[in-house]
């Protein structure tokens, strides 16, 4: 594994941005930048043995700082969205930014995906760290956290996420890696590529994107995702909010999820190139995007281009969507203390 660096820009406030390129024996490749302990590109062969970009991003480094389309990006303190920008943690009423219609998303404006992250290469991995303040965005406690990226000479590549708080307070990670097998810079969407999640259950969702606390079951749905579904077949109907959303924005319950233990959420394929993407991860949700805002929100692409609505898509391994406020959902609270490690793995293959 060979793991290069190299200044790619500074921030406003004169820090470098660094672009990591982790390059293994296949001749795969990926990139990172520490603003937002982001994945910059994904590089992996076709069935023909085509080396192309397959992840959405932008050409200049600043463009990764205030994008709302959070390319690529490490998001927290909680991805996902707060209702009404509204919880409780350990008895203590707490209001958040509301960013996205009445509700708080994705740790806030200036939440992790926007902030200024330490890099390190420690052998063959990047390591990213980030010291979130006490009530940073309205958050309680100083909380430590920690992107470790590894990629392997199996084009698997694995991130790790770890935190840890002086005082009890709420964490979710992910990371919003969008995905377009065909290559970022194709011209093509997503809508022929086809999805398989382990998943039975999904959240039943109100119109403004905030769970109601009931899971809905898929079968026959155009959420049914347990056998392969070409996004473009239903993205139109009326389902769970399907339209309003204007494609799939939802989350997804994995079967049999297990605290700490690392499961198949699903895969990801498209007919056209052979590619696959194989995703696991220790979360117990998984949100499908489709990408159904992205044109007119990126900066200038990798490609020279902007990009269209459902240029990519993103699966994002997390907890559940606004857990916080539904005691029954998986917890996202974090005890002072003690450590918070949730992995996800995209293996990279063909068919």
């Amino acid at each position: 594994m060979e793991i290069l660096q190299h200044i790619w820009g500074s921030t406003p406030e004169g820090e470098g941005i660094i672009l990591y390129t982790m390059r293994n024996s296949r001749g795969s490749e990926v990139q990172l930048c520490n603003i937002g302990a982001s994945i910059v590109s994904v590089k992996f062969a076709d069935r023909q043995g085509n080396i192309d970009d397959v992840a959405l991003g932008y050409k200049d480094a600043l463009s990764y700082i205030g994008d709302g389309a959070a390319s690529g990006k490490s998001v927290g303190r909680v991805a996902g969205r707060i209702a009404r920008g509204y919880m409780v943690v350990d008895g203590v009423e707490y209001r958040l930014e509301v960013n996205n219609g009445p509700n708080h998303l994705h740790g806030g404006s200036k939440g992790f995906a926007n902030r200024y992250w330490e890099g390190r290469v420690e052998t063959n991995r990047v390591v990213f760290s980030y010291i979130a303040e006490d009530m940073e965005q309205g958050y309680p406690g100083e909380l430590v956290v920690e992107a470790v990226y590894d990629f392997d000479d199996e084009d698997n590549l694995e991130i790790t996420y770890l935190a840890k708080s002086n005082k009890t307070t709420v964490v979710n990670l992910t990371n919003h890696l969008y995905w377009n097998l065909h290559g970022e810079g194709s011209d093509k969407t997503i809508l022929d590529h086809e999805l398989r999640l382990n998943c039975s259950q999904v959240l039943e969702m109100d119109t403004v994107q905030i769970p109601t606390g009931k899971l809905l079951d898929v079968k026959g749905t155009a959420l049914d995702f347990t056998e392969w579904r070409e996004f473009g077949k239903e993205i139109d109907s009326e389902f769970n909010n399907i339209r309003t959303y204007r494609g799939y924005d939802h989350c997804f319950a994995v079967d049999g999820w297990q605290k700490n233990i690392l499961k198949e959420v699903g895969e990801l394929r498209c007919q056209a190139t052979g590619r696959k993407v194989t995703i696991l991860s220790s979360q117990p949700a998984a949100v499908l995007y489709t990408g159904n805002w992205l044109a007119g929100g990126c900066p200038l692409t990798k490609s020279d281009k902007y990009y269209k609505d459902y240029a990519g898509v993103a699966i994002e391994c997390q907890g559940y969507s606004d857990a916080v406020n539904h005691p029954h959902f998986p917890s996202i609270e974090l005890k002072a203390d003690e450590l918070y490690c949730q992995k996800i793995v995209f293996r990279l293959g063909t068919f």
